[in-house]
């Protein structure tokens, strides 16, 4: 592979250095902040020698390259453009700015939200499942004890997240805007506060009690803020434009005493005067649009946003969905929304699988059939990046296959009693019309997959691909000879006739690769790829091998192995952005290493306090140059545990 030549067709084909705000790179992809999306053309970049995947995220064009390719192409490409290499923080810094308003606005609702869904959707699945036991019990289908501690319990922890939502939500949203958090979190109590009428008796006992606020200018209901979303956000974003501004001007002696009380009074104070009455309203404005549009006649409005909803995950603006929710369970007890999002994700998948099977080319099987399964589980990044947009009819199945599934689901009037979960086990949040939810399912599938296998066309190739006889002898690809003649990859790492055993890098469970929330991962894009759920920081050798590369940031480390595999270990999910927050390195370049041998020491709870996903990869980049790569079933797996085995022939 020629380094320069990719960088160059890199460049050009992103429209030159002058289109080019910053760049940086990862341990996997070439990340690139671009001024004009327009010029930039994804499919030549796809053609390019070295890519294996383009996809934009964030603000950034990723030009997935692969460990050991992607360093040298950086490289070139800094040469070559003239561009200054950006350190990763720069890079995430100036994707941002690049976002217009309205995009930004967007990827602050999903910096709030993403981080509690997994309390939202504890609080959810757990009230579908008690919802239905009552169901079930009050019609004699079971005999269950509801006195007994374990009803009790699970009543009082099913809405226990619900219940103090707003808490959670100025938390997190505190941390997002750069304010102190529990300073937010305080906000967020004063929104619910017992001393306020609770907002959900409103409807059955009236206004309770008025305030005259602003030295009798005008009165306001003292009411609370249960259920409510939109306000919660923006008392906390003034609270954080107090604080950054009261740091900046109170003497330090003062700060810790000063700031935190002036800051906590007058968002207060404001938020119950002003802020919580002016966007209570505009809250239920757009909620009431939302719920008009989803309950037009014959359901034609979830139909067209069944439909355009994959195309709002591609631009991002899915990110927002989570307060449609919210807002939603608050208002009308169920949401609405998910129930369509379930169609959408799942018919996806469906169009990704017709691709599979009907696909005659090796290299596509293996990406449609995983990433097919992965949007069946609700995670479609997969499939709608790696498969349905890259030809674009399956896309197109997708959405037509969504936006009847949620034409069904609206007429049966089909609602979620959580949010956070999608696809199959979307079902759980809809225990009370379970037959509505998998006939909605069967639908979405069924129209997408038709379509999609009869659109789809394997794509003509001007020549065959190279066959590599089993039984001959396998050397490193050719990027890689310079640096075993250097001294830096072990001189028996050309793979003879042989096998080898992969043991797990960490403790913990071994998953299926299509359950990984990455979709380069999660497609297998990089090679054969073990994913393991850690139960602890502890990152060893898989094998006997010598390390060609740790990074910097310690959140990745590339391995060639005895028999000549070309290992990269991958500590969680985007951890690149942590800039070696968490991660203690305990090897160097060039080091040798025998399997079990500690090479990272990764602070899980860092990891996941940061908002990461904390699953590891272990990645067999060069899989293509063995005869035969077998992956274990996913189990619980400890050091010595064998993930995967490589063979170079009979």
């Amino acid at each position: 592979m020629d380094y320069r030549k990719t960088a160059e067709e890199i460049l050009e084909h992103v429209g030159g250095s002058k289109n080019i705000v910053s760049a940086a790179h990862c341990a996997t992809r070439l990340r690139l902040v671009i001024a004009d999306n327009s010029r930039a053309d994804k499919t030549a970049l796809e053609n390019v020698d070295g890519v294996k995947g383009v996809f934009e995220a964030s603000g950034q064009l990723q030009i997935i390259l692969g460990t050991g390719t992607v360093n040298k192409v950086f490289d070139e490409f800094i040469a070559v453009s003239g561009v200054t290499a950006s350190s990763k923080a720069e890079a995430k810094e100036a994707a941002v700015q690049k976002q217009n308003i309205f995009m930004r606005a967007i990827k602050l609702l999903g910096d709030i939200f993403v981080p509690i869904i997994p309390a939202i959707v504890a609080s959810g699945f757990l009230m579908g499942i008690m919802n239905s036991l009552d169901f079930m019990n009050s019609n004699g289908f079971i005999n269950i004890d509801t006195s007994g501690s374990f009803y009790v319990f699970a009543n009082i922890f099913s809405n226990t997240a619900y219940t103090f939502l707003q808490i959670l939500i100025a938390f997190s949203a505190a941390k997002a805007f750069g304010a102190n958090p529990y300073l937010g979190a305080v906000i967020g109590m004063i929104m619910i506060n017992p001393s306020l009428q609770n907002a959900y008796t409103v409807a059955t006992e009236g206004v309770q009690a008025t305030q005259s606020v602003f030295f009798g200018l005008y009165d306001i209901d003292m009411v609370g803020y249960q259920g409510h979303v939109i306000p919660v956000v923006i008392a906390v974003w003034l609270l954080s434009v107090l604080e950054k501004k009261l740091h900046k001007v109170v003497p330090e002696v003062l700060d810790l005493f000063v700031t935190p009380l002036v800051s906590v009074f007058v968002t207060g104070y404001l938020t119950l005067a002003v802020i919580g009455p002016v966007f209570v309203w505009a809250e239920n404005a757009v909620l009431s649009a939302i719920q008009w549009l989803l309950t037009l006649p014959l359901g034609i409005g979830s139909l067209i946003m069944g439909g355009l909803y994959a195309p709002t995950v591609v631009t991002g603006i899915h990110q927002m969905y989570t307060a449609i929710d919210l807002g939603q369970i608050a208002q009308y007890g169920v949401t609405y929304w998910l129930p369509l999002a379930s169609a959408a994700n799942i018919a996806q998948g469906a169009a990704a699988l017709a691709v599979g099977i009907k696909s005659r080319d090796k290299k596509v099987k293996s990406l449609a059939l995983p990433s097919s399964l992965s949007a069946f589980m609700g995670i479609t990044e997969p499939a709608i990046f790696g498969v349905n947009l890259r030809f674009f009819k399956p896309f197109i199945a997708g959405c037509i296959g969504g936006g009847c599934g949620a034409l069904y689901a609206s007429i049966v009037h089909l609602g979620a009693k959580g949010t956070g979960v999608t696809g199959i086990f979307g079902i759980l949040l809809c225990l009370e019309q379970p037959v509505q939810y998998i006939i909605e399912m069967v639908i979405a599938v069924g129209v997408a997959f038709i379509l999609s296998f009869i659109l789809y066309k394997d794509q003509n190739k001007d020549q065959k691909p190279e066959v590599v006889k089993a039984d001959a002898p396998q050397t490193l690809p050719e990027e890689h000879r310079d640096e075993k003649e250097a001294g830096e990859i072990p001189a028996n790492t050309t793979a003879t006739a042989g096998s080898e055993e992969l043991h797990t890098p960490v403790n913990g469970t071994l998953i299926p690769v299509s359950e990984v929330s990455d979709p380069t991962f999660a497609a297998e894009v990089l090679g054969k790829t073990a994913a393991v759920i850690p139960s602890d920081g502890q990152i060893v050798a898989p094998c006997d091998g010598q390390i060609v590369s740790i990074y910097e940031t310690g959140h990745a480390v590339c391995i060639a192995s005895s028999l000549g595999g070309e290992i990269l270990i991958h500590v969680g999910i985007d951890t690149v952005k942590m800039e070696g927050k968490g991660f203690t390195t305990r090897v160097a370049d060039g080091d040798q290493v025998h399997a079990g041998d500690l090479l990272i020491e990764a602070d899980l709870d860092q990891i996941k306090k940061a908002g990461y996903d904390t699953a590891t990869m272990m990645i067999l980049t060069n899989a293509d140059s063995f005869a035969a790569v077998e992956k274990a079933e996913p189990q619980e797996v400890s050091r010595g545990t064998t993930v995967m085995t490589i063979r170079t022939g009979a």
